[in-house]
This record gives C-alpha cells, sequence and structure tokens, in this order.
C-alpha cells in the first residue's frame, strides 16, 4: 500500500561509479539523487532531506569531510545518516571519516552487494521507519513488506499518509514528536503543508485503529507519542 522509498543522495563526480551505485540502489528499491560536488550536494539537501548521503571524499570544490561536517553542524541535518564512499583507505582516513560523523566508510574499489548491505544496515540503526522488519505495539502490527496494518490480527483500512505516520511512531515508540518534527521526518520538509494538517492525520489514523487508538497518544502543548 505504502509507495514510499528510501531516497538516497549520491555525492560523487566519477560517472562511472555514479551509474554502477544508482543500479545497485534502484535495484534495492531506493530513489536517488546525484549530486557532483560540494555545492550541489548542499543545493540538494537545503531542497530535500533524503534518507541517506553516500559521500565521496575528493570533489571537485571541497574535501566530502568538509559537507559532512556541515551536515553534522545544522541541526536539520545532525541525525542525517551518511556512509563515505571513496578511494581514500589508510587506516587514518577512515578514522577521520568516522571521527568527522560519518556512520559507515565503504573503500573503492567496492561490492556494489556489499555496499546495499551496509546501507540496510545504517538505515536500520538510524531510521527504523525505512527497515523491512514487521512493526507492532500490542495489537498493533505493520508490515512493510506488504504494506498491511492490522488490529488484534485483523486488517484495517488506512490512508498512505496515515500509514506513514502510523510506521514512523511504530518506529520510535515511547518518544514525544513535535508536530514539526513530523512534518519534517513523516512528509518531508519539501511538502508545503501546516503543522494543524499533523492533527487531522492523527485524528483519521486513530479513527481507522479502531479499539487501539488509544495508542496514539496527545501530549499537551508538546506533540505525539506511540505509548503501550
Amino acid at each position: 500500500m505504502s509507495s514510499d522509498k528510501p531516497e538516497i543522495l549520491i555525492v560523487e563526480d566519477e560517472p562511472a561509479i555514479v551509474q554502477l551505485v544508482e543500479y545497485a540502489l534502484q535495484a534495492a528499491g531506493w530513489s536517488t539523487r546525484v549530486a557532483g560536488d560540494v555545492k550541489s550536494a548542499w543545493d540538494c539537501l537545503r531542497e530535500r532531506v533524503p534518507q541517506l548521503v553516500l559521500l565521496d571524499w575528493m570533489l571537485p570544490d571541497e574535501p566530502g569531510l568538509r559537507l559532512l561536517t556541515r551536515i553534522r553542524a545544522e541541526a536539520r541535518l545532525a541525525d542525517l545518516p551518511v556512509i563515505m564512499l571513496t578511494a581514500k583507505s589508510t587506516e587514518q582516513d577512515k578514522i577521520a571519516g568516522l571521527d568527522g560523523g560519518a556512520d559507515d566508510y565503504v573503500t573503492k574499489p567496492f561490492s556494489p552487494r556489499e555496499l546495499v548491505s551496509r546501507m540496510r544496515a545504517v538505515l536500520r540503526r538510524r531510521l527504523p521507519e525505512h527497515g523491512e522488519s514487521v512493526l507492532g505495539n500490542g495489537p498493533l502490527a505493520l508490515d512493510p513488506n506488504t504494506g498491511t496494518v492490522t488490529v488484534h490480527g485483523q486488517p484495517v483500512e488506512i490512508g498512505q499518509s496515515e500509514y506513514r505516520l502510523l510506521k514512523y511512531l511504530l518506529a520510535h515508540p515511547g518518544r514525544v514528536h513535535t508536530r514539526s518534527h513530523l512534518l519534517d521526518r513523516v512528509w518531508g520538509d519539501h511538502v508545503a503543508i501546516e503543522e494543524r494538517t499533523v492533527d487531522v492525520h492523527v485524528l483519521r489514523l486513530r479513527k481507522a485503529l479502531g479499539d487501539a487508538e488509544t495508542l496514539i497518544k496527545t501530549v499537551r502543548g508538546m506533540g505525539y507519542m506511540l505509548g503501550s
């Protein structure tokens, strides 16, 4: 039912590498964007936040490590998963990349299958809402592989926006999420909708869940959370 795919920003200036990576990622069911230098990459990030960045170190205008530093310093991007994909393969280089905030470090030449596997591991760890495991809480279950939601084992009809919202809440239980945070993480900061629209989707989600609606809790003055 859900058609949302993790979007990967590939920051790489070698066309052959871009082609290889795009083929592997699209075969894995992900969408891709490409930037050939730091400036273009930063423009892409300002326009829309992806789920993960694959970042080359040696780029035409600035080192990729400098972009990584900017990403980690920006509140809106600080939690964005980044994997370095580079020919710089010494131990010192790897330490610099990981200490700079990279979630993983893959050296060229690389195995596309291994790269996809590492990316899946990072997404599972950093963004569980984009994983492939069944998410559950009490009587609720959501299966990302089939796009189905069940309550007490019975399937329920749910809109696409409510599905994405529920998937995110199930992946981050027990945390309070502000409306602006949910807009950013569920709908994307490029979507021009108001914060009060979140309230409408929460209302629809509760209605769809029937007696499991009490799991979606309102935290007065803050936002929403998935309880137990």
